[in-house]
């Protein structure tokens, strides 16, 4: 059995093992949905924008995404730690393999999020204007979740505290989330802020979901967003695999 299914099956059952992870992991785009979803709601459609729960709800599912895909990479430091990560090295496979399986275990769970997030969004009134869109739609979130978890390796790979990774995690992805236009519309934003959100690969996650979702307001259009996302993914996706090769246990 290919060690890359192994890993990639070992993080899917400590994620289904851990209820209570995956219904606290819900709080956060609950609150979100709920007290900017309909906090802003009147504020949103004075300003002539429409639903601002349809607006907001593909940029929350993202949100989750990113965040569980990017924490993924402290498993890498607990498995040091614990000297699990030293058993698994020493097996005659490359580092290669068992960084991909990390990877696409990682971003499994990120998508599971990603989905849970997504019925969450229509239980407080979010409405696609599409099912057939929904593959479209999974296509972004996959790439989302493989970018961001890659890059949770290869953070984990140069650390080895882990206070430290999530101190600097934190410190990376409250920028990316919160400059991708999740949260606000990029259209007519500062050109500081565009500039910024250019070169913040959420920002073509969170537009490309949103096209799919409804169908329009695309700031980048459907087909940047995919090829820079693909192009992004595939360099972290190196990257993490580069850096994860030379780590010392």
């Amino acid at each position: 059995m290919s060690v890359i299914y192994i890993l990639w099956l070992r993080q899917l059952k400590k994620y289904f093992r851990s209820r209570s992870r995956i219904i606290g992991s819900l709080g956060q785009p609950l609150l979100f949905l709920l007290a900017f979803g309909f906090g802003f709601s009147s504020i949103y459609k004075k300003a002539g924008e429409g639903n601002y729960l349809q607006f907001l709800a593909p940029g929350i599912i993202m949100m989750s995404v990113l965040f569980t895909a990017v924490f993924s990479g402290i498993d890498i430091i607990w498995d040091r730690q614990f000297g699990f990560l030293k058993e698994t090295m020493v097996a005659p496979v490359s580092r290669l393999e068992i960084m991909l399986g990390k990877a696409f275990g990682g971003a499994t769970v990120a998508c599971l999020q990603g989905v849970l997030v997504f019925v969450l969004t229509l239980a407080v009134g979010f409405r696609p204007r599409s099912l057939l869109m929904l593959p479209a739609a999974l296509v972004f979130v996959i790439l989302v979740a493989v970018l961001f978890t890659s890059l949770g390796i290869a953070l984990a790979s140069l650390m080895e505290d882990m206070q430290g990774f999530q101190l600097i995690v934190n410190f990376l992805i409250m920028p990316v989330f919160f400059l991708s236009g999740a949260l606000f519309p990029l259209n007519g934003a500062p050109r500081a802020m565009d500039i910024i959100a250019r070169v913040d690969p959420m920002s073509y996650g969170v537009d490309g979901l949103r096209y799919a979702f409804l169908g329009g307001g695309s700031t980048y259009g459907i087909a940047t967003d995919l090829i820079v996302l693909t192009a992004l993914t595939s360099v972290l996706l190196w990257t993490g695999s580069r850096l994860f090769e030379r780590i010392q246990v």
